[in-house]
């Protein structure tokens, strides 16, 4: 391994912190972008001890949180001269929680979930474009699949200041859509940036098993569903070797703008007209094809406007400081 690096938000537990083990084990260098430092300095010690590799750092990283996202970025371009795949694995999905704000005032689970992944990969463009093989890699859900109902579709006068709809606020149906906003930013992203040589797909993750320090995070009602399904769902490490098959192997070297299932499979969208009731709950439940909401070229302009206008004044800052 040629001083490949490799940075993974969110690696202290779960996928993030399995892929974390697998990149060390082939002797990247990782750079473990974090919230809670002590958290992830116990999960580098396991990574460490397990795979005899030192070079695996901790940074601290709040995704949710332009000062943080800007005061990151300074951070490892002071110690890096360049990155080569950058995976947003992190993700903010807090059961029964009621409608929060960032400290910029953008609704958290959007905040942290698409926001925060749009302006990360726009500062480290400069650092990814020096790799001979840059590659950026989305954590997607299967949870879009809510989006083959036609009645279903993004809410983005919610993304900014306090909730507005008449309907009840739940963080499961704000992760829904911005899963899929995430979706459709990287499909939008991977076009804006081709012309660089950076390859942006997705990983549509369909359930692992939760973490100890997951679980411990949400309310007792849901941790007696999460242990359920952890009965059924397979070891984080199996959507972490996902993760090092799509950013390091030569199968996927031209890759970007594409959604993976869990089989590695290209998935396409679905065909819009309903095909009947048996042919309906195939495609819902198959793996094979995604909603086609996410091929609305103007939804997927705005969601990228939206992003453009939040962070503009931290990319303009950023920018002017590197000329």
């Amino acid at each position: 391994m040629k001083n490949r690096i490799v940075m993974i938000t969110g690696a202290n537990s779960g996928i993030g912190k399995a892929a974390a083990k697998q990149f060390a084990k082939d002797d990247y260098t990782v750079i473990m972008a974090c919230r809670n430092i002590d958290a992830s300095q116990k999960a580098r010690e396991e990574i460490v001890t397990s795979t005899r590799n030192t070079k695996v750092e901790v940074m601290k990283l709040d995704i949710s949180s332009f000062e943080s996202i800007y005061q990151f970025v300074n951070d490892f371009n002071s110690k890096y001269d360049k990155l080569d795949i950058l995976i947003h694995n992190a993700a903010y999905f807090n059961h029964g929680a009621n409608h929060t704000l960032s400290k910029e005032g953008i609704e958290l689970t959007f905040a942290t979930n698409v926001v925060g992944p749009y302006l990360l990969t726009n500062l480290l463009v400069k650092q990814l474009k020096k790799s001979s093989d840059a590659r950026v890699l989305n954590a997607g859900s299967n949870i879009i699949k809510h989006f083959f109902d036609p009645k279903r579709e993004i809410d983005l006068d919610n993304v900014t200041g306090e909730y507005k709809s008449s309907e009840k606020f739940t963080v499961y149906k704000m992760y829904c859509q911005s899963k899929m906003a995430l979706t459709m930013l990287t499909f939008k992203m991977a076009e804006e940036y081709k012309a660089e040589g950076i390859k942006i797909t997705a990983l549509q993750i369909n359930g692992a098993k939760m973490s100890k320090e997951t679980l411990q995070k949400i309310t007792l009602k849901y941790r007696m569903v999460a242990l359920l399904q952890n009965l059924f769902f397979r070891p984080p490490s199996y959507m972490a070797h996902n993760y090092y098959e799509i950013c390091t192997s030569d199968r996927f070297k031209d890759s970007t703008g594409i959604l993976f299932n869990d089989k590695l499979e290209m998935m396409t969208p679905a065909l819009e007209e309903s095909q009947g009731f048996i042919k309906d709950m195939v495609r819902v439940i198959g793996k094979s094809t995604y909603p086609t909401y996410a091929e609305n070229k103007e939804m997927r302009e705005e969601i990228m406007n939206v992003c453009k206008n939040l962070t503009e004044s931290t990319l303009n800052h950023q920018s002017s400081i590197s000329k």
